[in-house]
């Protein structure tokens, strides 16, 4: 009877350590650790109602654990397989789902987890493991423009060599102007950076005018030689090419400059046929990404315009001044590291079936 003492279970070899573990363990699950209590207790002669009271479990589920250890030890204490509906899609149907528009039903133009979840009929934290074991954002969008320039092997290949193999006794500068920057006075002062706060500022603002930023990057170095005036036509360009000729007296100069109409004038290609020190590097059409330059103006809009508050434009052009100044003390080579094959590998557009591309 279930109620009489029974004789002691005997444990299988080697497992008992094991059991006693699990009734100690904290991190495993209690069904477990209660199982292995009732096998412990089995073995020690116990009657099953003193099992079932010490253990907080019934005598049915003491017999039910007895038995099953009994037959198949500590394998025999795993839970039984769960009936109900079976896994219907892995990981990969539900990325190949994805890669496909949502139906016009739903009236959205990428799916969410909640959605592609409800419409396969599948959790949205399934949905969410299959995106990052693919590694599928589908929220994430961004911008390419393929270059059409005829001339685009040669020019990159120009370009990249001059970077990675500069000629001798010359300077390579990379040249271009930031146009447009907005001299912004926000509506309410800025709220300072403090413990545990980030500074703050209003999203809405006063312009007061725009500057342009004329740059020539010594690659090698990191100097830059800039100017900042009101416009950037090719009377603008034309004296900062002068104050170029000053800033470098006496060797030989490889400018590499995009296809802006204002370096490519009557009055721009006469100069340079008269200054031979001079010699001319245009990157493809809609290629200007090549031009290092830009990656210059990336750091000095983050570090010294983007947040800072200028009344006049005058104030923003005294910063600019500053900021190129405490840059030439502190300045750094830019290196190039693709080569023209690396890069035309990903400048020249992808063939697909698809026509609309």
């Amino acid at each position: 009877m279930a109620n009489s003492r029974a004789p002691a279970l005997v444990l299988f070899e080697d497992e008992e350590p094991i059991l006693r573990e699990w009734v100690r363990a904290s991190t495993i699950k209690a069904g477990l650790a209660r199982r292995a209590r009732i096998v412990l207790l089995a073995a020690d002669g116990l009657a099953n109602t003193r099992i079932a009271e010490l253990a907080g479990s019934s005598v049915v589920t003491v017999l039910k654990w007895r038995t099953r250890y009994a037959e198949s030890g500590i394998a025999g204490l795993g839970d039984d397989p769960r009936s109900g509906r079976p896994k219907q899609l892995d990981h990969f149907d539900i990325v190949t789902t994805t890669l496909v528009p949502p139906p016009k039903k739903y009236g959205v133009t990428h799916w969410s987890s909640r959605l592609l979840g409800k419409h396969l009929k599948v959790g949205n934290a399934t949905v969410a493991r299959a995106w990052r074991e693919y590694g599928i954002q589908p929220w994430k969008a961004e911008t390419f423009k393929f270059s059409t320039d005829p001339e685009l092997e040669a020019n990159v290949t120009d370009v990249i060599g001059l970077y990675l193999s500069p000629p001798e006794n010359a300077v390579v500068l990379s040249v271009d102007e930031k146009s447009q920057i907005q001299a912004l006075d926000r509506t309410a002062p800025l709220l300072p950076m403090r413990m545990g706060d980030a500074e703050k500022r209003t999203h809405d603002y006063h312009r007061h005018g725009t500057s342009t930023l004329f740059a020539a990057l010594d690659v090698a170095t990191g100097q830059v030689t800039g100017a900042v005036k009101p416009r950037h036509r090719r009377q603008e360009f034309l004296s900062f090419l002068r104050q170029i000729d000053r800033a470098y007296p006496d060797q030989e100069l490889h400018l590499v400059m995009d296809n802006y109409a204002a370096h490519k004038t009557a009055e721009v290609r006469d100069w340079l046929e008269t200054h031979p020190r001079f010699h001319v590097h245009f990157t493809p059409t809609s290629g200007s990404w090549l031009n290092l330059v830009e990656v210059w103006f990336g750091i000095i809009d983050r570090q010294a315009i983007k947040r800072g508050v200028f009344t006049p434009v005058k104030n923003l052009n005294k910063k600019i001044r500053e900021f190129i100044n405490g840059w030439n003390k502190r300045k750094h080579p830019f290196v190039w590291t693709k080569t023209p094959e690396q890069v035309l590998a990903k400048a020249k557009p992808k063939t697909t079936s698809e026509t609309r591309h």
